[in-house]
């Protein structure tokens, strides 16, 4: 009767040892380039990765003190120099794109978006916003509320709906939210859908009735159902 394979013969045989590991030596003398090559690559991804992330770091240090003179101008109202600079330091779009990937680079698309909604420039303020993300609670609903505000301004009233609905519906809380559905209800309005905006100032009254917004939205939820004959 056959012995059974069991895959462990060479373990038992000191021959059978001896012939894998001269194969071994074999496969390793004719592969070294190989084998060395993949080695490199493996050091070179990784030392690649934390010098990516050193870099980055590095970056990010130079863009927040750029843009830190660039948001002074901006909450000054400055807008031109806030978004173009001068010539002691760069202005909110250069910081975005210069210094892209990083956080600086990050919040200076916010920074802009919102300089160049207040400059009447809608389409470059959208371009801007929505290059922006946040996990933060109120900064990304704040980004989508202004490409909201933008369509708006544009009388694309359909698309605004759509942002402010995003801003709403982005981690709802007391504080922020129902200022959105505000907004919301105004887009429904102006886009002719009062179905939507009577339902969107209902919710308003449902789930913050204690909101400042509380009182517009009942008093204008009345005015729509009468013109409604509701």
């Amino acid at each position: 009767m056959s012995k059974k394979n069991t895959g462990l013969e060479f373990i038992e045989d000191p021959d059978a040892l001896a012939g894998k590991l001269e194969k071994a030596e074999d496969f390793f003398e004719t592969n070294r380039n190989l084998i060395f090559g993949v080695i490199g690559a493996l050091v070179l991804g990784v030392a690649g990765f934390f010098g990516y992330r050193y870099f980055k770091s590095v970056q990010d240090e130079e863009g927040q003190n750029k843009l830190f003179a660039a948001v002074y101008k901006f909450e000054q109202d400055s807008l031109k120099a806030a978004l173009s600079g001068t010539k002691q330091y760069p202005g909110l779009v250069a910081v975005a794109d210069d210094y892209s990937g990083t956080n600086a680079g990050n919040l200076a698309h916010f920074y802009a978006g919102a300089a160049l909604l207040k400059d009447g420039k809608y389409d470059q303020a959208i371009e801007q916003l929505e290059d922006f993300s946040s996990s933060d609670l109120l900064v990304q609903a704040r980004a989508y509320a202004l490409i909201g505000d933008a369509y708006m301004e544009k009388k694309s009233f359909s698309e605004a709906a759509d942002y402010y609905q995003k801003a709403a519906d982005y981690k709802p809380n007391k504080f922020f939210t129902p200022a959105y559905l505000m907004k919301l209800a105004v887009a429904y309005e102006q886009a002719k859908d009062n179905a939507k905006a009577i339902e969107t100032y209902q919710q308003i009254l449902d789930k913050y009735a204690d909101a400042a917004e509380a009182a517009n939205a009942k008093k204008y939820k009345s005015l729509l159902e009468a013109q409604s004959g509701e």
